[in-house]
This record gives structure tokens, sequence and C-alpha cells, in this order.
């Protein structure tokens, strides 16, 4: 199981205008995995919807038929990740701090309780790796993308892709996952990637729809140095492409306004050798920027403090934000100062 709890005091985020406290279960899942033959697997994991107009009900976040043959070729079928960037594919438990993602979302994250949370989605992937020490690694399927009968009249399906390198050890995790810090438990980490999706009629409005094409490309570099200490740097740039009307959507439930323009997103951490109480100490910033194509250029800086108990099953987080990013809404804000504890826990039965 995972938990993540939260605790944010907003400048101005009180509705009449003072500061703002939230208290917030940010995630609660579930985790089921089986095989029930050499080559098939299954994996199955729930969610809270809390967050998502304030309903608290558990839905099913994965369920995957694997069928996994070889290193090569290997087949994922049911509800699961489609192909992205890392901060997706590692998402909030995998990722290197607490907000793990400020970039506009791919188109899988904008769904409740269907296919879409979380960047999920209903289809089929194909995955494995090449070379003798799998140091390249792809991703491909299709998915079912937006569904709405007012834009996507056609039925038009979602590809995903991704592949990446790995230039020194190689990252080992289950199937295409990825996670965006090993706290140097893997050694020396480089790994660049590049991502697409891509659907037609898959954004706007049933007055004016478009294709919608979106690309990224993400590396990590992770090194232990000679005191033990820990660098992590991960970056990541985004081009989403969605040519509609913007002034025709958002009219109808059905529409689909997504982000049309580009983004990117610099990280860097660094974690001390030595162990304080029962974890240890790591400092990071975080700048994101985003530019759409529409509207005015926004940027939020984020410092914070991790304390990392046991990896990613273990980690406190104390940070500041200061900016005018909003992760569902780009049309732009005042700047705005934030804080937040946030607090990360995973229990596995590995």
């Amino acid at each position: 199981m995972g938990i993540r709890s939260s605790y944010t005091g907003t400048e101005d985020g009180a509705p009449n205008g003072d500061f703002g406290n939230n208290i917030g279960l940010d995630n609660f899942r579930l985790y089921m995995n089986g095989q029930i033959h050499e080559y098939i697997k299954f994996e199955f994991n729930t969610e809270t919807a809390n967050g998502t107009d304030n309903v608290t009900d558990m839905f099913v976040l994965d369920a995957i038929a694997k069928f996994e043959f070889n290193q090569y070729i290997n087949i994922w079928a049911g509800r699961m990740l489609a192909a992205s960037d890392r901060a997706e594919l590692s998402g909030p438990f995998f990722a290197s701090t607490y907000t793990f993602n400020k970039t506009p979302f791919y188109p899988q994250d904008f769904g409740n309780f269907d296919a879409g949370k979380f960047g999920r989605d209903d289809g089929v992937n194909l995955w494995g790796a090449l070379g003798k020490k799998k140091r390249f690694t792809y991703v491909a399927g299709l998915f079912d993308g937006l569904d709405s009968s007012l834009v996507n009249s056609s039925d038009s399906m979602l590809f995903a892709a991704r592949v990446s390198y790995n230039f020194l050890n190689v990252e080992k995790n289950p199937g295409y996952y990825t996670s965006s810090t090993y706290y140097g438990e893997a050694g020396d980490i480089f790994t660049v990637a590049y991502a697409l999706q891509r659907q037609n009629h898959g954004a706007g409005s049933a007055i004016d729809t478009s294709d919608f094409t979106g690309m990224s490309a993400d590396l990590l570099y992770e090194t232990k140095l000679a005191d033990n200490s820990v660098v992590t740097i991960e970056g990541e740039v985004k081009h989403f492409d969605a040519n509609y009307d913007k002034s025709t959507c958002g009219g109808d439930a059905g529409d689909f306004c997504i982000f049309d323009g580009d983004s990117w997103l610099a990280k860097g951490l660094y974690m001390f050798p030595h162990q304080v109480g029962i974890g240890h100490f790591q400092p990071y910033v975080v700048y994101t920027g985003v530019s759409p194509d529409a509207g005015n250029s926004q940027f939020e800086f984020e410092g914070g403090l991790n304390y990392v108990i046991d990896g990613h099953k273990a980690k406190a987080s104390l940070f500041y934000q200061y900016g005018d990013i909003d992760r569902f809404d780009f049309s732009g804000l005042d700047n705005r100062n934030q804080y937040t504890i946030g607090l990360a826990l995973q229990f596995q039965l590995l």
C-alpha cells in the first residue's frame, strides 16, 4: 500500500483572500501483483478519489494482464500507464520530490473515475529492452485516448511510445516503469529518453476540433560521490500541439481543452552522506517554466528539503514554492507564495 498526505499553506488561498490552509490525503493506494503461469502475470492497484470533486471513494487505478516472454518483447493489456515522460511514469511514489510534476500533463491525466487518472488509459502496450546489457528500452501502445463523441466523432485511437538509452548503469524497474531517483543504490545513472503521443481529433471542442501531438525529452543523471553523498539531476522539455480555437472551448462537458505550447523542468538534489536520526537530509531546487501558445509565460521556483528514511518507501518533505503556475489552468495567475509539508509512506512485500 502507499499513502501520501500533506499540509499546504498558500498566500491569498482562502476564499476571503486570507492565508489559505489545507490538509489533504493526496494518495492512498492498494497494490496487488501475482503470477499464474511462467509467462502470465497480473497487476491490480486502486487509488482514492480524494481531491477529485471532494469524493473519497476508491477506484481502479491499474488492471493489467501481463504476457512477459523475454527481454525483447512483452505485452501488457488493460488499464495502465501510457508511454510518456519520466515524471509521469515515475508518478508520485517514485518521484524525487513530493510535487513530482508541474509541467502540463499528457491527455491521460484529465479523467476522473474511468481510464485517465494519473497517466492511465485503457489499451495495450508492447515493451522490451534490446542489446546484451539492455541499454535500449522501448514501449509503444494503442489506447482509447479522448473518447468524446463530440470532439472525437471518428473514434480514433491514441498512439503512445517512448524510447530510452542507458549510457551508464542500466536502470532496473518493473516493465517500462521509471523512477526519478535511486538514492545512489543503482550507482552511476545517465539515461535520456524521448516520448510521443498522437491522436487524430484528440483535442478541442465540437465547434473546432484538432489533432493532438505531444512530445517530450527527458534525462536523469545520478552519481554517488566518494564520500557516499548522492547528486541527482533531472530535466525535461515538452511540446504539445493542439491547434484549436481556444475561444470555442469549455462550453460543453465533452470539450477537451488540453494545453497547447511548450514547457520545461530542471531539478537538482543533493543527499548528504551521514545519517541523522533514522534518515538522510536531501536539499533540492526545482524550476518549471510553461509557455502556452495563447497566453503569458509562467514559472515556478521550488526549494525544499527531503528527509529520506527508506528510499521510496518512507520519506518526509518540506518545501516552499513561488510562482504563477496552476497545474490545471495555464491562463495565468498572480505570483504567490506557498509552502507544504508532505509525508509519503509505501509498504510493499517484495
